[in-house]
């Protein structure tokens, strides 16, 4: 790992301390940056794998009706969906309604 690797990395990690968990992944050449969203503000707190291989929380209500961090998209049902593909997205709550 080249020393702008170890910086870049140390930045993404101490930022999402300050303001957010967030997942660090290594993927092919590069390092991928996801945020995650806060659970405490979700109705749930079901995760899934996908396809690869990352946790990535369930579709869930956000208890303020505000946007969840880290939401991709929101169901037709109103819940939000943090999926990383479109492909599959809010399948199982009516499809999408609107991508985030």
């Amino acid at each position: 790992m080249s020393a702008w690797h170890a910086t870049a990395i140390a930045t993404v990690i101490a930022t999402s301390v300050l303001f957010a968990p967030a997942a660090v992944a290594y993927q092919g050449n590069h390092y991928r940056y996801e945020q995650q969203p806060d659970e405490s503000g979700l109705d749930n707190h079901g995760h899934y794998t996908n396809r690869d291989g990352n946790t990535i929380h369930s579709p869930a209500h956000s208890r303020s009706g505000t946007v969840p961090q880290g939401a991709s998209a929101q169901c037709r049902d109103g819940t939000y969906s943090f999926s990383r593909h479109h492909s599959g997205t809010c399948s199982r709550h009516g499809g999408v309604a609107a991508w985030q």
